[in-house]
């Protein structure tokens, strides 16, 4: 079973993220479907988008009910800290793919999560006035063929680390439950208190990397979100945003 309608997910919710929850067949982006009052915590998923995005005006492809697209309604105090938000994001799409796959899903800066170097979900932040909507894919039922051939990183699945078929309506309630927890957090203290899972779980780390201009050995993130990039002279550049590139020694 995969049934994402509102009449099995919200008695399967464990908190207060996905109340109110929405979900269609297709559409657009799930991005879109949320209106502007949408209270902290609604959420909307669907089982197919025809125009999907991704970071930097990327299109994110899905197979029509094998990927898990949703979005989220956060109004932080700090809706403007969009960087320490999407790792937040980023941690809890992590446990929810590790707790799926039963071994260890890392973090890509600054929003992708990868098991054994291959991309499993992306993140996408958007901020809409005083809120952010955060767009979230996982790849859950998706086979081998079915998977993009054209991507930057090597796609993969739930399904494909796995073997098997996986319920993306149980992937949704423990994705949110772990947001939910996550974000409180991160509301109440900030992301200094997540940097160890965040060091735990960081896929660069150590890792000959290059962000625009900036080159040098990936070492680890710092408390606003940044990326630490470490020179060949040992002085640090953070970084803030840009496309990350793995350097082959």
């Amino acid at each position: 079973m995969s049934d994402l309608t509102p009449e099995r997910i919200e008695q399967l919710l464990r908190g207060r993220l996905g109340r109110p929850y929405l979900h269609v067949g297709a559409c657009e982006s799930t991005q879109l479907l949320l209106p502007h009052d949408a209270p902290e915590g609604a959420v909307a998923t669907s089982d197919h988008q025809t125009a999907g995005r991704g970071r930097r005006g990327r299109a994110w492809i899905d197979e029509p009910g094998a990927a898990l697209l949703v979005s989220i309604v956060l109004r932080p105090a700090k809706v403007a800290a969009a960087a320490e938000l999407s790792l937040v994001c980023a941690l809890a799409v992590a446990e929810a793919v590790e707790n799926a796959i039963g071994r260890p899903a890392g973090v890509k800066w600054p929003n992708d999560v990868i098991v054994e170097e291959r991309k499993v979900a992306g993140i996408l932040l958007e901020r809409r006035d005083d809120a952010v909507v955060c767009g979230i894919g996982i790849n859950v039922g998706q086979d081998e063929a079915s998977l993009p051939v054209d991507a930057r990183t090597p796609p993969a699945s739930v399904r494909t680390l796995t073997g098997r078929g996986h319920d993306r309506g149980l992937v949704l309630v423990v994705l949110l439950a772990a947001l939910e927890r996550r974000y409180d957090a991160w509301c109440a203290a900030g992301l200094e208190p997540q940097l160890p899972e965040l060091g735990r779980r960081d896929a660069l780390r150590g890792r000959r990397v290059s962000v625009g201009d900036v080159a040098g050995t990936a070492a680890g993130i710092a408390a606003d979100g940044r990326l630490r990039v470490a020179g060949p002279d040992g002085n640090e550049t953070l970084v803030a945003s840009g496309e990350v590139e793995t350097v082959s020694d």
